[in-house]
Formats: C-alpha cells, structure tokens, sequence
C-alpha cells in the first residue's frame, strides 16, 4: 500500500524547514557556485531492504523542481551493499541542500524495513503476521507504518479513533473485563473492531465468553499461549504481545496466534547505511 503523497510532503517538508533554519544552507552557498552541475548516486552499503524514496523524491522535489530524481528499485526491494537506489542530477547547490534530509529518512525508513523483513523470515513458516504499534516517533507514524508494510509486516492501530483496545488501565477503572467490554459493546458502531488485553488464562476465558472480536495476550508464556489457542477455537483472533524479540518471534508463532506486535520494528531498528556519492567529472 502506497502512503499518500500528502502525507510524505508535509513530514519532508517539517524536516527541511528544521534543517534549513532562517538562512538557509550558508555552507553550500560559501563554497559551490551557482552554476555548478552534478550528479551523485545513492549506494546501499549494507545488505537489506530499501524504503523512503517517495521521502527523498520530495525532499529534492521542495528544494529545487528542476532536480531529476531517479529510482533505480522501488520501495520494498531487498538489495545488497554496493547497489545503487537511486540517482540524482542537476544543480549542485541544490542536490547539496536537499541531501541529509532524503538521507534521513532513506536510512531510518530502510532500517526499520529492514528489521522488520527479519521478524517476518522468522515466521514464515506459520500463519502468524508481525505488526507494529503505536509507539512510533512523533509525527512520523504513518511512514514508520509504511515502512514496516515495506518489510513484509502489518500495521496495528494507526490512532486511537480507528479500533477499541480496552487495556489494562481501562479494565481497571471500568470494573472489570467483562464491564468494560459491554460498555465498549454498547458504543461501538458496527464497523468498529473490540480488542481487549489480558494477562491470565482466566481473563482471557472471560475475555473469550464476553464476545471479544480480537484479545491481546499480554506476556505470556509459549506454553500459556498454546493452551490459549486451543481453548479458542478460533473464535477470537489472538494477538500476543510482551517480550517480542528478534529470538524469540519464533517460538511465540509457533503456538498459532494470529498476530504478533512488537514496537521493536520501530523504536529499536538501526539505520541502514546509504551514501550519496558524487560521481566525478560531472560538472562539480
């Protein structure tokens, strides 16, 4: 699923305007003339999958319309260190401007692709998706999202206003699992999914019986996650959450849940090494 250009524009836009403060690129400006042409080439220089470059397309596309930006694979696309992503050409002053703020997000976005892809090799062998969370970065959700779908996961929530999860803070001041899904019952329009988080077997029997559409094993046990999938029956899609890593998102899909979500994919990926070189006798 492709994000909408609006939504890249106003977070490239944020980022450059960040970056370009009130005088904009004084070190550019003091050293290359305005004249000067140049083409400089994006080089992946480690081994994963490749994501942001509508970011870096927008990001060259602010500065100077005038700039050809070429992608040489899509988002989404696993390379190897050495391959070149995309390419770059026209005014020198302007690739110079523009270049930490596509790189920023190039790199972030493909690192999070990239460990995303990672969680899903784990568990390809099983009927369980990797989705992420709500813990993202400030105003960067929806391309950390994107990201993720560009690794091969899922997305969870985007907000608060597009499904009920009734946690454990809202179970404890509604009175109750089953009080708190019979208020969210009640309130729910019919298109609005209700999923509730648990923490014991009994609670999510209860959770179960109550009519829960989707119920998030919070921390528990492999072993406890089997006996929950066999008391289910599949009548409630089972989420299992707590201690999702890179180690142990095997054994976890193994049990049979249906999802898994980790805000590891987004808070903890490293970023992916691009360079931007200049080809030489080019014009700078």
């Amino acid at each position: 699923m492709d994000l909408p250009r609006v939504l890249i524009q106003e977070e490239v836009k944020r980022a450059l305007l960040e970056d370009l403060g009130r005088a904009g690129d004084l070190s550019t400006q003091a050293t290359i003339e305005s004249h000067k042409c140049a083409t400089a080439l994006f080089v992946a220089r480690d081994d994963g999958v490749v994501c942001g470059l509508p970011h870096a397309t927008e990001a060259f596309e602010w500065i100077d319309p005038q700039l050809d930006f070429e992608r040489q694979v899509p988002d989404g696309t696993r390379v190897a260190a050495g391959t070149v992503i995309a390419s770059v050409s026209g005014n020198a002053r302007s690739i110079l401007s523009a270049e930490r703020t596509a790189l920023n997000f190039l790199c972030h976005l493909s690192g999070i692709a990239t460990l995303t892809s990672e969680f899903v090799s784990q568990i390809a062998h099983t009927k369980a998706r990797v989705c992420c969370t709500r813990k993202t970065i400030p105003g960067f959700r929806a391309s950390q999202k994107y990201a993720v779908r560009c690794g091969g996961g899922s997305n969870h929530r985007f907000g608060l206003d597009d499904a009920i999860l009734i946690k454990d803070n809202h179970i404890a001041v509604a009175g109750g699992i089953t009080k708190a899904l019979q208020s969210a019952q009640t309130f729910a329009g019919h298109l609005v999914k209700i999923e509730i988080e648990v923490d014991t077997l009994e609670q999510f029997e209860e959770a179960l019986s109550s009519g829960a559409d989707c119920i998030l094993l919070d921390n528990f046990s492999t072993d406890l996650l089997h006996e929950a999938v066999v008391i289910n029956q599949d009548r409630a899609v089972l989420e299992a959450s707590g201690g999702v890593k890179l180690n142990t998102v095997k054994a976890i899909a193994e049990s049979g849940v249906d999802y898994i979500s980790s805000s590891q994919i987004t808070m903890s990926a490293s970023t992916f090494d691009i360079g931007l070189d200049i080809e030489l006798g080019l014009g700078l």
